[in-house]
């Protein structure tokens, strides 16, 4: 699907409830997830394969879900956050993750635009929008809203 949103420097005036972006795709792998685990979730089912057959739940190694986190915060910057004056993020609302992301797995998604909330005595909007991640089978792996702080454009 195709977003309906411009890829140029957008301002406030751009964005709609309801715009959709469709995000990049990334393929995860068990360098990146084992890389990854071992300096920000060093979890035995994150940084070892074997153990994680034997003593895991999920019956091999699975990346944290913080890793999956960043990958759709890389996934929305590259797609249509950079494409705005973000002052900063103001919060996560309904973060879950759904299934496990596994080595091999490609994930994609969406973000759409569900508030914008105009604060032009301070030059910007609070924006939040949904966003999801799936996998190469169309499963959901993360879903969330997000929101953020965006700079109004003067002209």
């Amino acid at each position: 699907m195709k977003s309906n949103v411009s890829t140029d420097r957008l301002s406030i005036a751009d964005l709609n409830l309801g715009d959709r972006t469709e995000l990049g795709k990334y393929t995860i792998s068990t360098d990146d997830i084992v890389t990854f685990a071992r300096q920000w979730d060093p979890q035995f089912f994150h940084i070892d394969e074997e153990r994680a057959v034997t003593d895991g739940y999920f019956g091999g190694i699975i990346a944290s879900g913080i890793q999956t986190l960043a990958i759709f915060q890389r996934l929305s910057v590259k797609s249509f956050i950079q494409n705005l004056n973000v002052i900063g993020g103001a919060g996560i609302d309904g973060l879950q993750f759904r299934r496990p992301v596994r080595p091999g797995d490609t994930l994609t998604g969406s973000i759409v635009i569900k508030d914008i909330q105009i604060q032009s005595d301070r030059g910007r909007a609070l924006v939040a929008y949904t966003g999801e991640l799936i996998n190469q089978n169309a499963e959901p792996v993360l879903v969330l809203t997000i929101s953020a702080y965006v700079q109004m454009r003067t002209t």
